[in-house]
């Protein structure tokens, strides 16, 4: 299980809690496994998030390793203007 921490507006969506456990092996994984647990967390999800893995945005590559011991935020999708 990894630990994954969610940014304010998400919390409501997961009984108020700022992290919550996932089974996962990538980040592809990570956010089918948050999906699956929290089925109001699809739409945000969809929406486009970032997700930063031991501080390194990982903008597409769905497919980017995770283990127990990394540190991993969901946060709202970074946007340029």
């Amino acid at each position: 299980m990894v630990k994954v921490h969610l940014w304010s507006g998400l919390r409501s969506l997961v009984d108020g809690q700022d992290a919550v456990e996932v089974q996962a092996s990538t980040v592809g994984d990570i956010l089918r496994g948050l999906v699956k647990l929290y089925p109001g967390l699809e739409g945000p999800i969809e929406a486009g998030v970032s997700v930063a893995v031991d501080g390194k945005i990982i903008a597409n590559d769905l497919t980017t390793p995770v283990t127990t011991e990394s540190e991993i935020y969901l946060m709202q999708k970074l946007r340029g203007g």
